[in-house]
C-alpha cells in the first residue's frame, strides 16, 4: 500500500475537521480554501479504501475507522510536536531531559512542588527520577547514570568533578512502637540493651562500592528494607526499632505511636547534599539546582 499521502498535513486537517465540526471551520482555521480539504480527504480516502467522515446535517462526523485513523494520527502529531520543541530546547542550550537521584532519607513534598513549578515554565523538559540510599545516591551520579542527586549523605566523595552543596541537616532519633519491650529498659540504653532486640535497617543501593549503614547496632538481629518509607512502615509494625529522621515521623511522634529512646551514642545528625558533575552546563540543570537551592534555603 502506497502510505504517501498519510502526511502530517493531512493528519492535521482530519484533526481540524474533527475539531471543528466541518470542512468549512476547519479550513478556516487552517487558512485554506474548503476545497483543498475535501481533496485531501477524498485522496486518502482513495488510497486506504475507506470512508472517513460522512455527513450528519452541517455537520461531518468521522465514522469509525475515521475515528481510529484520528486517535492514532494525534499520537503522531503529539510525538513530533515534542521533537520540534525538544529540537528547538536543545539549539538552545536545554537539554531535552534531567536524570535526578533522590535519597530516600528525604520527604518528596518540596522537591516535587520544586519541580512543578520548574516543568510549569519549562514543558518540554523530561525529569526522570530514581530513588538511591546511602552510597548507591553517589554512585549513580559517579557512574553518569543521573545528572543530580538530592539528598546524598556525608561524606562527599573524593571523585575529580563533582560539586555539592549543602542543602539539609536531619535530626535521627531512634524510636521503636509505643509498647514496644524497649520502654521498659532504664534510660539511657546503650549496645548491649539494643542488641536483645531486632533492628530495621535500609539497605545501601550502592552496587559497585562497599555498602554502608548509619547507626547499625551491631550483633543485633536485623531486618532489612529497600527505603526509609518501608522502615516507618516496619517500625510501626512493631517489627524493630530504627533510627529515623525527625521530620519523616513527626505525625508518629505527636501521636505517640513512636516513642523516642535515649541512646547517647548514636549518630544524632546528618547532613545532605545536593551535587552534580561540574562538565555538566545545561540550562535547565542549573535553573532547576537554583530553584532547589533557594527552596532549602527558606526553610
Amino acid at each position: 500500500m502506497n502510505t504517501s499521502l498519510l502526511t502530517l498535513e493531512s493528519l492535521l486537517v482530519l484533526d481540524a475537521i474533527e475539531r471543528r465540526g466541518s470542512f468549512a471551520a476547519a479550513a478556516e482555521q487552517l487558512n485554506k480554501v474548503p476545497s483543498a480539504l475535501s481533496y485531501i480527504v477524498q485522496k486518502l480516502e482513495e488510497q486506504l479504501g475507506v470512508t472517513l467522515f460522512v455527513r450528519q446535517g452541517r455537520r461531518s462526523v468521522l465514522t469509525p475507522a475515521g475515528q481510529h485513523l484520528l486517535e492514532e494520527g494525534r499520537k503522531v502529531l503529539t510525538a513530533v510536536s515534542k521533537i520540534t520543541e525538544q529540537t528547538q530546547t536543545i539549539a538552545h542550550g536545554w537539554e531535552p531531559k534531567i536524570r535526578i537521584a533522590i535519597d530516600s532519607i528525604l520527604d518528596n513534598e518540596k522537591i516535587f512542588n520544586v519541580m512543578a513549578d520548574f516543568l510549569y515554565e519549562h514543558p518540554s523538559i523530561e525529569i526522570d527520577i530514581k530513588e538511591e540510599v546511602m552510597n548507591g545516591t553517589w554512585e549513580a551520579l559517579i557512574k553518569d547514570e543521573v545528572d543530580l542527586v538530592i539528598g546524598a549523605p556525608e561524606p562527599i566523595p573524593s571523585q575529580q568533578g563533582l560539586r555539592a552543596v549543602k542543602i539539609d541537616t536531619l535530626d535521627l532519633l531512634l524510636v521503636v512502637k509505643a509498647n514496644h519491650p524497649l520502654l521498659q529498659y532504664e534510660q539511657p540504653l546503650n549496645k548491649s540493651d539494643l542488641r536483645q532486640f531486632r533492628t530495621v535497617v535500609v539497605h545501601d543501593s550502592v552496587k559497585g562500592e562497599i555498602p554502608r549503614s548509619s547507626n547499625l547496632i551491631e550483633e543485633s538481629q536485623h531486618f532489612f528494607v529497600s527505603s526509609v518509607n518501608q522502615k516507618i512502615e516496619a517500625v510501626l509494625a512493631g517489627i524493630g526499632i530504627g533510627f529515623l529522621p525527625k521530620n519523616r515521623i513527626q505525625p508518629y511522634l505527636d501521636k505517640q505511636l513512636f516513642i523516642h529512646l535515649d541512646f547517647p551514642e548514636a549518630v544524632k545528625k546528618c547532613d545532605l547534599f545536593m551535587a552534580w558533575k561540574t562538565v555538566n552546563h545545561g540550562k535547565g540543570l542549573q535553573n532547576l539546582r537554583s530553584r532547589l537551592e533557594k527552596a532549602y534555603l527558606e526553610t
